[in-house]
């Protein structure tokens, strides 16, 4: 898979997000799989933070050579310091595929000299720019399954019937 296909997969889930994200009832947006899993809502504050604070700003870094120290992350952090259970799901929602349409505008700039440029990361070694690119579309990846996940678990819990002939999960 090329640069091209990445970004045109990236493309893609910014529609599938749409689809998978539509404005649920509140109910759905607040529901919780287990005690310790995400509710919609903490999904898609995650996926704006992860457009714009991670993915987009750690290529940008290496591409453009803003300095020697990656900017720091925090996702498991952020549900509580950006206020995650405070935060309206339908604007969430928009402004996470907002960024997402910003972040496909400036892909659609890079090279694939942009994409061979590196950093020595302090967990990862020396990483490319396009380790981070390839990183982003397998992020949306295990989020719309975990999305998709929730919407079963959902369905399950509340749908008031038996499931077993759609197949097992």
């Amino acid at each position: 898979m090329n640069r091209v296909k990445v970004i045109s997969e990236l493309r893609r889930n910014r529609e599938v997000f749409a689809d998978l994200l539509l404005p649920p009832s509140e109910e759905m947006t607040l529901y919780r799989p287990a005690e310790n899993k995400w509710n919609l809502l903490e999904i898609v504050c995650h996926l704006f933070d992860e457009e714009r604070l991670d993915f987009r700003a750690r290529m940008r870094h290496i591409i453009e050579g803003t300095g020697d120290k990656m900017p720091p992350i925090d996702p498991e952090g952020w549900v509580k310091i950006h206020r995650y259970s405070e935060r309206d799901y339908k604007s969430i929602a928009e402004d996470f595929l907002n960024e997402r349409g910003i972040s496909l505008e400036w892909l659609e700039t890079i090279t694939d000299d942009d994409l061979s440029r590196s950093f020595n990361h302090a967990v990862f070694g020396n990483v490319s720019a396009g380790f981070f690119l390839y990183n982003w579309l397998a992020h949306d990846y295990l989020h719309i399954r975990q999305i998709t996940s929730l919407k079963f678990s959902y369905l399950r819990e509340f749908g008031n019937q038996e499931l077993k002939y759609a197949g097992d999960w």
